[in-house]
C-alpha cells in the first residue's frame, strides 16, 4: 500500500459477475469486462479492507448462483439479494445462512413502482425486517420521499447507496437529498459514503457526504467502493475511490467509527 491512511474495514457495496452471465430481458446495462471474486478478493488483500458486501446486481436479476458460491466459500463476505415479493420464506432463511442480509429494490430504472400496497408487498418488507435484514433501496430522485416513507412503514431498516445517487448541481438543495436527511435523522436509514465520481463535482460529492455525517453521525454512515464501477470502467481506480473517501471524511476517528457501523450492521 502507498497511502498512508488506515484503509476501511469494510467495503460495503461492490459487484460481482462474468460477461456470460444471464442478464434480464430489461438490463439497463451489459458489463463490458468481467467483475470476478477472486479480482475483488485481491483489490481488498491490496488494500488491506478485512471484510465486504455484494450488492445485488440488477442485470442479472435473481442469478444469484455466483454470489452463492463466493458467500459459501469466503465467510469474509456478505451479500444482498434481488427478490420477488412472494419469494420463498424458506429459501430466504438458507439464503440467510449462506450470507444474505438484506434485499436490494432496484426502482431507478424503472418509470414505475410496484404497488407496495398489496398483500404481497406487505407481507415480504414485513419478512425481511423480521427477519433482520435490510431494504438496498436505488431510486429516482421524485420518488425518494415517497418509496422511503414505504420502507419506513413496513418496518425494516433502509441503506441508500451512493448518497442517494443525485448527479444533480443543486447538490444539498436538492428536495430528495433533504428527504434523504430527514430519513437519517428519524434513525432507521443508513447511507453509503460511495460514488463521489459519480457527482457533477468532487465538491458537491463531499458537500453531500458532510451532510449526512451532520445529520446521523458515523452511526448512520457506510463506506463502498462501488467496483468494478459500473458505466465508468476504465474512468476511476480503486485507489481514486479511496482517497474519494478520505477527502470526504478527513478525520481518522471518524472513519473507524464508520467502520464499527459496518461491522455491527453487516456482521454482528
Amino acid at each position: 500500500m502507498t497511502d498512508t491512511h488506515e484503509p476501511p474495514l469494510v467495503d460495503c457495496h461492490f459487484h460481482l459477475w462474468r460477461r456470460d452471465h444471464p442478464t434480464t430481458d430489461t438490463a439497463w446495462y451489459q458489463p463490458p469486462t468481467d467483475a470476478p471474486l477472486e479480482e475483488l478478493l485481491a483489490l481488498h488483500d491490496q488494500h488491506g479492507i478485512a471484510l465486504g458486501v455484494v450488492a445485488a446486481a440488477s442485470v442479472h436479476g435473481e442469478y444469484l448462483d455466483y454470489v452463492r458460491a463466493a458467500l459459501k466459500a469466503h465467510r469474509r463476505l456478505r451479500a444482498t439479494a434481488i427478490l420477488p415479493p412472494n419469494a420463498d420464506p424458506y429459501r430466504m432463511q438458507r439464503m440467510q445462512e449462506d450470507g444474505f442480509v438484506g434485499v436490494r429494490l432496484m426502482w431507478s430504472q424503472s418509470d414505475s413502482i410496484p404497488d407496495t400496497r398489496t398483500g404481497d408487498w406487505r407481507m415480504f418488507l414485513r419478512r425481511v425486517a423480521d427477519m433482520g435484514w435490510h431494504v438496498h433501496l436505488v431510486d429516482r430522485p421524485e420518488r425518494f420521499a415517497e418509496t422511503i416513507a414505504v420502507v419506513e412503514a413496513a418496518g425494516p431498516r433502509l441503506v441508500i447507496d451512493h448518497m442517494g445517487d443525485l448527479r444533480s448541481a443543486e447538490g444539498v438543495n436538492h428536495p430528495a437529498f433533504k428527504a434523504i436527511l430527514a430519513a437519517v435523522e428519524r434513525g432507521k436509514t443508513w447511507v453509503k459514503l460511495s460514488g463521489r465520481f459519480r457527482n457533477v463535482t468532487p465538491e458537491v460529492g463531499n458537500e453531500y457526504g458532510h451532510q449526512i455525517l451532520r445529520a446521523g453521525g458515523p452511526d448512520r454512515v457506510l463506506w463502498a467502493s462501488d467496483w468494478p464501477f459500473s458505466a465508468w470502467e476504465g474512468r476511476v481506480s480503486f485507489e481514486q475511490v479511496l482517497q474519494e473517501y478520505y477527502e470526504m471524511v478527513p478525520d481518522a476517528a471518524m472513519r473507524r467509527a464508520i467502520d464499527r457501523t459496518a461491522l455491527k450492521f453487516y456482521f454482528g
